[in-house]
This record gives C-alpha cells, sequence and structure tokens, in this order.
C-alpha cells in the first residue's frame, strides 16, 4: 500500500528536498492544531511502512548519523563491551557543541558489513527509537522528522501516507 509513495535510498536526499517545504508547512498545520486521531494516523502509518521495511537492507541512518548517547547508554554499552566508561567515552565518542556525547565520526564503528549491529541489543536509546515516527504527540517533533525524511525511506514513506490520510494539513 505504501511501496509507491516514497525513494529508494539512490533518490532519497533528492525527494526529500523537493518535499520539504510541503513537509515543514503540514507539519507546521499540525502542531497548530492536531487533529484528535494524530497519534493513531501516525501509528498505522509507521506499522505499515515497517511491514514492508527490512532495515538491514539500508542502514543509511547508521552509515550517515549518529545518536546522542546518555550517560545509561554508555554504561550499558561500556558494561557489555567489558570496558569502563571513560575507555568507552574516549574511545568512541566526542562532545559536540551542545555538551551531548555523540560518535567521533561516521559511519557508526558498531555496524557491520553486513548491516548488522554489534551492539545491537545494548544500543542507544536514540537507535532504539530512530526514526521517531511512532512516537506520541509526533507533531512535536515536526523538524526532526522532516529531517528524518531525508535520511530513513522509511521516514519518508511514513511522512507521505500521513498526508495522503490528512489532505486537509497539506
Amino acid at each position: 500500500m505504501y511501496e509507491d509513495l516514497g525513494p529508494d535510498l539512490d533518490n532519497l536526499k533528492a525527494r526529500a528536498a523537493e518535499k520539504k517545504s510541503e513537509n515543514r508547512r503540514f507539519f507546521k498545520k499540525l502542531r497548530q492544531k492536531p487533529p484528535k486521531d494524530l497519534d493513531q494516523v501516525a501509528r498505522q502509518a509507521h506499522e505499515a511502512v515497517f511491514a514492508q521495511t527490512d532495515c538491514l537492507d539500508c542502514a543509511n541512518c547508521c552509515k550517515t548519523t549518529g545518536p546522542l548517547f546518555t550517560q545509561t547508554d554508555i554504561a550499558r554499552i561500556a558494561a557489555s563491551l567489558r570496558m569502563k566508561p571513560g575507555a568507552f567515552i574516549s574511545t568512541y565518542l566526542r562532545l559536540d557543541e551542545e555538551g551531548d556525547y555523540v560518535l567521533q565520526s561516521v559511519p557508526c564503528p558498531f555496524l557491520g558489513p553486513d548491516h548488522y549491529c554489534s551492539i545491537y541489543p545494548d544500543r542507544p536509546k536514540a537507535c532504539r527509537e530512530y526514526p521517531h515516527t511512532d512516537r506520541r504527540k509526533i507533531h512535536q517533533i515536526g523538524e526532526l522528522t522532516v529531517r528524518n525524511t531525508a535520511i530513513c525511506p522509511a521516514a519518508f514513506r511514513i511522512v507521505e501516507a500521513m498526508k495522503a490520510r490528512l489532505p486537509q494539513y497539506r
């Protein structure tokens, strides 16, 4: 049902750029007056798209962006790697301009050539929740969602499906 709504990875950035203004307007309208069933619409679109999506075919998020690491993430991942948190930080992370821990570089050092994550059971919360399209009150993270449409083909398809279900907000 949603296959025809979005691009493949080869043309994702260009298609997301074409839709950026439209998507920003859509989320601005949602933010101003969200429909009562918005969470349901977003969740249904998310579930339908991810029923047809295998993230292992893509892994673009892991190749091109890095998550924020919370102190809880750092402690959990360091323990699973049998490292001290300080050693984990100095080996893999840096502080960004906002004071958050992020990867020193991308692609993610835990991403294998087969697109499997070597720390998958212990991955950061930001990775667990990506692309954040099944969050309640998605209208509150419109800018993030629009940015993610240029990274994640599933996020692109989900936003297109939401616009199709909510044409009055287009």
